[in-house]
């Protein structure tokens, strides 16, 4: 069968945009669509408007998924040199900001701008207000029913993100697509967002609204130790961030508020060298003074070092050292960076995305079940996982 074209790529986002370049420079004749307006949204206000673009350290480890190996094919075909390399030879200025995240200078915009003049490079058809009504096999490939009318490939490709951020164009279209072909589907939640809570812990967290300090939060085997910041709904900052991915419903995390310092032996040497010191000024000394006051409010510990017990003492130092605290819940996906699950690895090649028992289907970016970690991850995932299927279609 003549097919239209030879891939149409669903989702103009990251992985779309990589996956129709590398698509485009083999030759293929490529439709690339989406069903917004302003495309690359999410790469856009990714970083604080400077995009975030990658990580020094992306490695396998970094990515969350039922099957942790199933990144690592699409990670070596396309590392974080070789997107570094494409920002170099565009001359988008960058820099390494902490814990090797890389951002651009100035804008995401230069990363955008970027990808859509590899995309025209390669003679890349690209529309955007084009909908998908529905999608169909036909003789050795698909046909596409859109607003624009309908079009044939030999190989289509679902880049449709996860539910993250609706408010940009989030939509469940990849997943639905994915049961349509009968692939299976792990369950979707909200990924690298802030947690929330309710009762006495919720009032306190709203009194310590806007505070923040350097803590680890830890969630059965997943240790992160970055900032952790107190908000009007619960807890956020980039340490809680990354715990919401691991984070199961019901479950609690462990919070260490001063992972520098053990408070027991700290408020014990505090009391005998200075013992008409009160506790929340002691205390003061390694956390912010309201964040010290507080725990020393709800463990009744005030008054001078030398009025109050060890036990007493050791109380408030498991509150700082070792704080167990249950969420209710997370904020959702109106302020999810990511979305966890996705399309089962099981259904693809890991060498090219294609779905095992569909021949020219492929699914790449956030839609598969592979989330990576905050700081540049979920980027790299898209450039790779769409290098590979740029290869491959």
């Amino acid at each position: 069968m003549l097919h239209n074209y030879d891939v149409i790529i669903i989702g103009a986002g990251a992985a779309g945009l990589m996956c129709a370049i590398e698509a485009g420079k083999r030759g293929r004749r490529v439709w690339l669509i989406d069903h917004m307006a302003k495309i690359a949204e999410k790469i856009r206000i990714s970083g604080g408007g400077r995009c975030n673009f990658t990580n020094i350290h992306a490695q396998p480890h970094c990515y969350l998924s039922q099957n942790p190996h199933f990144c690592k094919s699409a990670l070596k075909q396309y590392t974080v040199q070789d997107f570094i390399a494409l920002v170099r030879k565009h001359g988008i200025a960058f820099h390494e900001k902490k814990l090797g995240q890389l951002f651009c200078d100035d804008s995401s915009k230069q990363i955008i701008n970027m990808l859509l003049t590899e995309a025209r490079q390669a003679g890349v058809k690209l529309e955007g207000q084009t909908r998908v009504l529905e999608i169909e096999a036909v003789a050795a490939g698909y046909r596409v029913k859109t607003s624009r009318g309908d079009q044939t490939c030999a190989s289509l490709v679902i880049a449709t993100g996860g539910l993250s951020i609706p408010k940009i164009g989030a939509t469940n279209f990849g997943y639905e697509t994915a049961k349509k072909f009968s692939l299976n589907v792990i369950r979707p939640r909200a990924g690298l967002v802030p947690l929330t809570f309710d009762g006495v812990l919720l009032e306190r967290c709203k009194t310590l609204s806007g505070l923040s300090v350097e803590a680890t939060v830890r969630y059965e085997k997943q240790v992160f130790a970055e900032g952790l910041l107190f908000t009007h709904r619960g807890l956020s900052g980039p340490s809680i961030l990354q715990i919401s991915s691991y984070w199961q419903d019901g479950e609690q995390i462990i919070v260490n508020l001063a992972p520098l310092t053990q408070v027991i032996g700290f408020l014990k040497e505090k009391k005998q060298s200075q013992p008409k010191l009160h506790a929340s000024n002691a205390l003061s000394e390694i956390l912010p003074r309201r964040l010290a006051q507080s725990i020393c409010d709800e463990h009744e510990c005030n008054g001078p070092l030398a009025t109050l017990s060890d036990t007493t003492l050791a109380i408030v130092a498991r509150a700082v050292n070792d704080w167990h605290i249950r969420p209710t819940g997370t904020e959702g996906y109106r302020t999810a960076e990511v979305t966890v699950g996705g399309v089962d690895t099981q259904e693809l090649s890991s060498k090219t995305m294609e779905a095992k028992k569909c021949p020219g289907l492929f699914f790449i970016g956030e839609v598969v079940d592979v989330t990576g970690h905050l700081g540049g991850f979920n980027f790299q995932w898209a450039w790779s996982s769409g290098y590979a299927a740029g290869q491959a279609v």
